[in-house]
């Protein structure tokens, strides 16, 4: 299916958070600041990433998830239900109700910041469920699915929020696709229930300019499990899957090749956690293999992952992921030309 509507440079969403935010962070949760002096200090800090990503010729921008510390937590805190979990992590404990926007406000904010589309991602459903059901923490939920089916209709609210908003791109994240494309299992539920879980959460009816992408892996697998992958790819109806697409392994082309005809691909063309740039000639290389499966019109590229997935995780700087964008960005115009 033709991305008629160009997010042809693309990225995950995370951003290197910068030392200021870090620091405020790091003051309120130490009590010297309020809530209101570090929600400033996001605005601030997320008005100098969209003026970064304006300068760059991306086709998508975010708030590079600034507010966030993990991926979860846009649920966990907008949303009663969960608890902190011993061991870490959340455990569903209650009936889940949200009390505030996930991530609806944040996309919209953004996109009153520019005229380049505003991007907005989400957790999957399936991943939050794998990961937050323990019946042994007296979960109202009788197994990962019914929590699961929970979490897919309030995310699927969520999307209809944001496009509402008039925000025309989604990304949804579940990492945990990763084992059973490797040949293993899908971790806390089974690759059936994960699919029909995440499926749900996808509106029936959406206007023609919007599109809904997910990213099953960061990381290439070993090898893919052929099945596995035509299985998941044709199953979750989502028009376009993220892939990684950086080091020219052979599971990348088969990956690519199980993607049907009918959805976009977003190739992870530069790795996000290294700071050398990856060689242009290796990467056009790629791209010609990728040329002789998929239709250009059909195929965009962006880093593998997002820079910083955890707020204090971040594996290279400011100025190396700038030039790791720009990186992108070259590449695409190399490949389509003034078409971008």
């Amino acid at each position: 299916m033709a991305d008629t509507h160009k997010f042809r440079i693309d990225h995950h969403g995370s951003l290197v958070r910068p030392a200021e935010l870090i620091a405020a962070r790091q003051r309120r949760a130490a009590g010297e600041i309020s809530a209101d002096e570090l929600r400033s200090a996001e605005d601030q800090a997320i008005a100098e990433a969209v003026r970064m990503q304006r300068k760059l010729s991306l086709s998508a921008v975010t708030d590079g998830e600034f507010r966030r510390s993990s991926l979860g937590s846009a649920v966990f805190d907008a949303m009663s239900g969960f608890r902190r979990a011993d061991g870490g992590g959340w455990v569903a404990v209650d009936e889940l109700k949200p009390h505030a926007s996930l991530v609806a406000d944040d996309a919209a904010a953004v996109a009153a910041q520019t005229v380049i589309p505003a991007k907005a991602t989400l957790p999957s459903p399936a991943f939050l469920a794998a990961q937050c059901f323990d019946p042994a923490a007296g979960s109202p939920f009788g197994s990962a699915r019914e929590l699961g089916e929970a979490l897919a209709f309030l995310v699927r609210d969520e999307i209809e929020a944001i496009l509402a908003r008039g925000v025309r791109y989604i990304q949804l994240d579940n990492h945990l696709y990763a084992a059973a494309l490797n040949g293993g299992s899908f971790p806390g539920l089974s690759l059936a229930d994960a699919i029909a879980i995440d499926s749900l959460a996808i509106p029936a009816a959406k206007p023609d300019d919007v599109r809904i992408g997910l990213c099953p892996a960061v990381r290439t697998p070993d090898s893919v499990a052929a099945a596995v992958a035509s299985q998941l790819f044709a199953s979750v109806p989502v028009d376009r899957w993220l892939l990684p697409y950086y080091n020219g392994a052979a599971a990348e082309v088969e990956l690519l090749r199980a993607v049907p005809s009918s959805k976009d691909v977003c190739l992870g063309i530069v790795d996000p956690t290294v700071v050398e740039l990856e060689d242009i000639d290796a990467i056009m290389d790629r791209m010609d293999v990728a040329f002789g499966i998929r239709d250009l019109e059909d195929i965009a590229v962006s880093p593998a992952a997002g820079f910083a997935p955890t707020a204090d995780g971040p594996s290279i700087g400011i100025e190396e992921q700038k030039r790791k964008l720009i990186h992108v960005e070259t590449i695409a115009r190399m490949c389509w030309g003034n078409e971008l």
